[in-house]
């Protein structure tokens, strides 16, 4: 990589400034965050398109995926399987090669445009009196300023709608909505109590009851209705965008205030990813007969392991196809977010999601750099005590990566991949005390959203 020192002296200066304007407190309008984050990603923008050092899967997959479409050719099919998501972001490609943009920059813009657009996402999801602070700290994020203008990969695309989305179904001026244990919930053990069981379920179930009031619509029901719609429209693109967005649909959910909101929400967020797979024959020159083929590709994930934490202690640093280790991570996983969402099932639905996201991290068998952006708008926005720590160290592992490693041959490449997946085992530690743990009660109830105004000192290093 050519601009490696330039690249990392931005980042550092960036992480410096964030923590000291929290320290100091300061708080900027919003449009000054926006501006920051502009030129900065300007900037790393065009080094990056000038670099002699591309990343692999930016030009082997993400390229071929644009020129399919340029040609009237199935993204997926065409690029042998390297594309793995619907086309929604190759259309994209496809426009702006059209156009004749250098692919250098018509790859990132995509990714950029939308890293700008989550600044005051993210001032919008913290909300209060220090949003435009949280705004500012994530136009100088420098995990997002390495995924979204060096690596040029799609996880702004899905964090922009998927942050929207939340934004849009807590409302303006909502008051945070409870957790899992709803109004329904709270009448029925009511009822229970005074009651008995078959007068309870007469309330809920019978004519007139809580379900039959929930699923009818009245007049003050339709602006709730119109916003769940919107907030799943825009969860539906995320999901076009990438799969992993699946684990922002429960947060969402649960931020809409009564059970035919949030049922008519998530009926939006599966009818647009099912829009774009049914009209891949008019916009992306798919038969009727490949459709099947394509819904495989997308499905087909290799068990690739050895990147990060406890599987690359496993594998000794490298890469490999290990079913067995892939299969019982992801069961893990599963495991895991249950756990987190019945011990988060009373929190604010951001504090939950936060944890979901964070938890995945720490069990996942397989990772990117790239998927360390996940949590980032969500911990940045309603940060924790230790989330400076964690920021900071996947921020200086992602960097390692990105920065010096490229700076060699692929042997040495390889040798250095070995020692940086397995040293990655030392975030996980970080990543958990990150977690939202004292928030996991009703919103409001128990620690305020940023309980700690000044980041410990080894935070800042």
């Amino acid at each position: 990589m050519d601009y490696a020192f330039l690249t990392g002296t931005v980042l550092v200066a960036g992480v410096v400034f964030a923590v000291v304007a929290q320290w100091r407190d300061w708080r900027p309008p919003i449009i000054v965050a926006v501006v920051v984050g502009v030129a900065v990603r300007v900037l790393l923008l065009f080094t990056a398109a000038h670099d002699s050092w591309q990343p692999v899967d930016f030009m082997e997959s993400f390229k071929p995926a644009g020129e399919a479409v340029l040609n009237g050719q199935d993204p997926v099919l065409a690029s042998e399987g390297g594309w793995h998501f619907l086309p929604t972001i190759p259309y994209v490609y496809g426009i702006l090669l059209w156009l004749g943009i250098p692919w250098e920059y018509a790859g990132r813009l995509v990714t950029v445009v939308a890293d700008i657009a989550l600044i005051p996402l993210v001032a919008k999801l913290a909300g209060g009196p220090k949003a435009s602070l949280r705004a500012l700290q994530y136009a100088l994020n420098p995990l997002a300023l390495l995924v979204a203008c060096i690596h040029g990969q799609v996880e702004p695309v899905a964090l922009v709608f998927g942050v929207a989305a939340f934004v849009v179904a807590r409302g303006p001026g909502s008051p945070e909505r409870p957790g899992i244990r709803t109004e329904v919930v709270a009448r029925v053990r009511r009822g229970v109590t005074a009651y008995g069981w078959r007068t309870a379920a007469y309330r809920v179930l019978g004519p007139g009851g809580l379900l039959r009031r929930a699923l009818t619509a009245g007049p003050t029901d339709r602006a709730d209705l119109k916003r769940a719609g919107l907030a799943g429209l825009l969860m539906g693109l995320a999901l076009c965008a990438k799969s992993w967005p699946i684990w922002l649909i429960p947060g969402m959910l649960l931020l809409l205030p009564h059970l035919r909101a949030r049922v008519a929400a998530l009926f939006v967020t599966g009818l647009v990813p099912l829009f774009f797979l049914v009209t891949l024959p008019i916009f992306a020159g798919t038969s009727l007969q490949q459709i099947p083929e394509v819904i495989k590709t997308i499905q087909d994930i290799r068990p690739i392991v050895g990147e990060w934490t406890w599987t690359a202690w496993l594998t000794g640093g490298d890469w490999a196809l290990r079913p067995d280790l892939a299969k019982f991570g992801t069961n893990l996983i599963y495991a895991c977010v249950v756990g987190v969402i019945l011990l988060w099932r009373r929190a604010d639905p951001i504090d939950m999601t936060t944890a979901i996201l964070l938890i995945f991290m720490v069990v996942t068998p397989r990772l990117g750099a790239q998927y360390l952006l996940w949590f980032m708008p969500f911990l940045v926005a309603r940060p924790t005590r230790f989330a400076w720590p964690a920021i900071v160290g996947v921020s200086a592992w992602a960097a390692y990566g990105y920065l010096y490693m490229t700076q060699f041959d692929v042997d040495t490449w390889w040798g250095l991949h070995a020692d940086w997946s397995r040293a990655s085992i030392v975030l996980l530690p970080v990543l958990l005390v990150a977690m939202p743990w004292g928030r996991r009660g009703p919103a409001g109830v128990t620690a305020p959203a940023v309980p700690a105004e000044k980041p410990p000192v080894a935070s800042a290093v």
